[in-house]
């Protein structure tokens, strides 16, 4: 029996003026017991999947990482090049709407296997790592203290307030609305003074230092009118599909959640190293150490743009990843096929609410799956401004429990300064969450290393680790490496069930238990609930 089967779906265009394409269509049988995950990272609260789910992944990354992978719980899985559309249906999974060819293998045995097999033959990890500040200390960005507010006397009086409040130094990242308009690489005059000498108080008070960047060019400005009479913008064929680039003119305005701009078009190389030498001139100029590339998803990428080299809106993402490769410390919110590279991916934005807080570890485990070792929860409370708007006082119990679920995943970041929003022992809670990570640490960077060069998943999921063993469901806890199970408390209140694989652990208190067992324990608001695996 032939376990690895590659099927190739040719496309047909039709020989007419409307350009219609005609795709196969595949459809796979559902083994007794097989569950399926991958696709897009922000649809993980989602898997495995169920019969009636549906996605297509052209123009559509969720908001989020995505992949054209999809992985079985039975060793199967299915890869293509390009973006495609996969539906659950009953016993069936419908794979369509192809565009290259698309790969389905079953010489796995389990998650583990397929992921594997799949990683090493499509997106092996390149043995290189991000700038290891990111894992090492905590982050801080200045997003939710500031918002549309950047300016040089909050951010060092933010950058001041980690230190006082005893928290360690480490990577600050400045955020959006730094610059007169975007596309414009220098900060603003009337908010910041002397933005170099910022810079070097930020470094001499022990922090490194990322700003926020995206793609988008504001128009009807000197940058804009520059890029576009060099036509490094994506253009606009005005609906005429058949229009050559050559011959466009107007350029493509795009929605965003910031108004209406122009877009760096990086499939032109000209375009590529405009924008690099931008960044280039922001360190040489201001000392910065690295770059939060935030948009660059799909979506902005419409039927309308016309780019210097045709390709899918995904292969669009795919390129602004490209750029943070020049850059050690760097930072995605989206992203596309760029795997095993040493990009930082950070799960996009979550609300101020037990629900959202609830998706940080489904969606962090399977961006491990997809690829993206390594992956940063949002940012602690919550990093989506919306949900702050109109209340006088944040949950603090809320703050606490998502600081826990950070401190023990590759990379924990805060925003929201927990010392202006939480009473004295909550902060104390907090912090002690933070001296957990510093204790864990050393493991966790062996575990980092180890996934460069593996490309195995950092923070895994329970299905991942202990295959077949009824864990595939299970949301609430996950694993860091193989050695610890981690089940931070996600709910309001202070019960906590924990699923336990068969052999000995010890859990945080020192007290040993006998798996597999299921177990309902009462945390304290200040304690992250660990259990050691000493008997594999």
């Amino acid at each position: 029996m032939i376990k690895a089967i590659k099927i190739y779906l040719f496309l047909t265009a039709l020989c007419c003026a409307t350009g219609l394409q005609l795709y196969a269509q595949t459809s796979l049988v559902i083994k007794e017991g097989e569950l399926w995950y991958g696709g897009a990272v922000n649809e993980a609260h989602l898997m495995p999947f169920k019969d009636g789910y549906s996605l297509d992944m052209h123009g559509d990354t969720r908001g989020n990482q995505a992949v054209p992978l999809l992985v079985s719980t039975k060793g199967r899985f299915i890869w293509s090049e390009e973006p495609f559309k996969f539906a659950f249906e009953k016993n069936r999974l419908l794979i369509s709407q192809t565009k290259s060819a698309v790969t389905i293998d079953s010489t796995g045995k389990n998650l583990k296997e397929a992921f594997s097999i799949a990683s090493k033959r499509f997106f092996p990890s390149k043995n290189k790592l991000p700038d290891t500040l990111l894992f090492s200390k905590p982050q801080y960005n200045t997003w939710i203290e500031l918002v549309y507010n950047q300016n040089q006397v909050d951010i060092l009086n933010y950058a001041r307030a980690i230190i006082d409040n005893g928290f360690p130094p480490g990577v600050l990242m400045i955020d959006d609305n730094w610059a007169d308009y975007y596309g414009r690489f220098d900060f603003r005059a009337d908010r910041f003074t002397d933005a170099k000498a910022m810079v070097d108080t930020l470094h001499q008070l022990g922090f490194k230092v990322m700003l926020w960047v995206s793609p988008f060019v504001s128009p009807d400005t000197e940058v804009f009118r520059e890029l576009l009479a060099k036509k490094l913008l994506l253009l606009d064929n005005g609906g005429d599909a058949g229009l050559q680039w050559e011959k466009a003119e107007k350029p493509a305005i795009i929605p965003w959640w910031n108004g209406y701009s122009s877009v760096v078009d990086f499939t032109n190389p000209d375009a590529k190293k405009w924008f690099l030498g931008r960044l280039e001139h922001m360190v040489n100029t201001y000392h910065l150490d690295g770059f939060k590339f935030d948009a660059g998803d799909a979506e902005f990428y419409p039927p309308n743009g016309l780019a210097f080299k045709k390709v899918s809106p995904n292969e669009h993402s795919r390129l602004w990843g490209e750029i943070g490769l020049s850059f050690p410390l760097n930072e995605y919110r989206a992203m596309w096929k760029m795997g095993g590279e040493p990009l930082v991916q950070r799960l996009r934005d979550k609300k101020h609410n037990w629900e959202d807080l609830q998706k940080l570890i489904p969606h962090l485990v399977t961006a491990g799956l997809m690829g993206y070792q390594f992956t940063c929860p949002d940012m602690i409370g919550g990093g989506e401004y919306g949900s702050f708007i109109g209340k006088d006082k944040l949950d603090e119990q809320l703050v606490v429990r998502s600081a826990q679920c950070s401190a023990l995943m590759p990379m924990m970041q805060f925003s929201a300064a927990p010392w202006r929003v939480l009473s004295k022992q909550n902060l104390a809670a907090v912090k002690k969450a933070v001296d957990v990570r510093a204790r864990y640490t050393p493991y966790l960077m062996e575990q980092v290393k180890n996934s460069a060069a593996s490309g195995q998943p950092i923070a895994r999921s329970m299905e991942y680790e202990f295959p077949n063993q009824g864990f595939a469901e299970v949301q609430g806890q996950f694993m860091l490496g193989s050695k610890y199970l981690i089940a931070p408390v996600l709910t309001n209140g202070s019960t906590k069930t924990v699923y336990l694989p068969k052999g000995a652990w010890k859990d945080d208190l020192g007290k040993k238990i006998k798996g597999p067992v299921a177990i309902t324990i009462e945390v304290a608001l200040d304690r992250l609930p660990v259990f050691e695996r000493i008997n594999p």
